[in-house]
């Protein structure tokens, strides 16, 4: 289904009371390939550390994985405006950045997250079957490439089926900007190979919530792309794929969408 949503509405819909008077706590700076790899570079040990934002006196609670945006090039993990004591686990992700590196190791980093999640969150009482990916614009773009194109998590034998859901925020379905211009491709060409979402439709992916801001306020065609993403998805019969149009915002839409994310992960975590 494909909605549009005035921006008075989104504001009024208020957060889903997942849980109330919870009293949480932030671990910080976890290196997550720490027990996936033998050696790291020092720019890895710098960079390509997580946040763990959890209740301590609560169980099997789901968890929501958050990449920044920043076009791969920049941003610091963080935790989105209202995301907080909302009842969900928050596992916020810095990755290396171009042009310290090249991809595919944006892409590499981010699964690298997710695995360390997929091993770890039980440690803090997370549930392990209630994993959403999301993030903003190029993160977006990470958490989309994760969870579709399988090989990434498969290198740590996580299946990317059992990831809860899919909530990229205005995020590419074609292939990034940024690799597209370390391929010498301008930003106006258009391409979708490997390293496009795109390219990784499959009807048996994670369940998906796609969000863009307003069609005309959007930077480079992103909501086109990511019309054209649903439709596709649509047409190989994935059966749970949805795609939000935020009227009244474009590129930086994040705060009003977070309760559209709330929402898809309280409806998942009822299954």
């Amino acid at each position: 289904m494909k909605r549009s949503f005035l921006v008075i509405l989104v504001m009024c819909i208020g957060l889903p009371a997942l849980a109330q008077d919870l009293a949480y706590t932030l671990e910080e700076n976890i290196g997550y390939y720490n027990g996936l790899t033998d050696s790291q570079t020092d720019y890895q040990k710098e960079r390509c550390k997580l946040d763990v934002y959890y209740p301590k006196d609560t169980t099997d609670l789901p968890v929501v994985v958050w990449f920044h945006g920043g076009g791969l090039e920049g941003g610091e993990k963080h935790i989105p405006d209202g995301l907080k004591e909302q009842g969900v686990m928050v596992v916020t992700v810095n990755y290396r950045l171009h042009p310290k590196v090249q991809h595919p190791i944006y892409i590499e980093d981010a699964a690298a997250a997710v695995a360390w999640t997929f091993k770890n969150i039980e440690k803090y009482h997370g549930n392990k079957n209630k994993i959403f990916v999301t993030g903003h614009s190029a993160g977006g773009y990470l958490a989309s490439m994760v969870g579709l194109d399988t090989g990434y998590l498969s290198k740590y034998d996580i299946d990317a089926n059992k990831i809860a859901g899919l909530i990229p925020f205005s995020g590419h379905s074609i292939t990034h900007f940024t690799i597209r211009k370390e391929m010498g491709i301008a930003g106006t060409q258009a391409i979708v190979d490997e390293f496009a979402p795109l390219f990784h439709i499959r009807k048996d992916a994670p369940p998906m919530l796609l969000i863009s801001g307003n069609r005309e306020l959007e930077m480079l065609g992103r909501y086109e792309e990511t019309a054209y993403f649903y439709r596709m998805m649509k047409v190989i019969g994935h059966p749970d794929v949805e795609l939000m149009e935020l009227d009244g915002y474009g590129h930086n839409m994040v705060y009003p969408a977070i309760p559209l994310l709330l929402n898809f992960v309280k409806e998942k975590s009822k299954v």
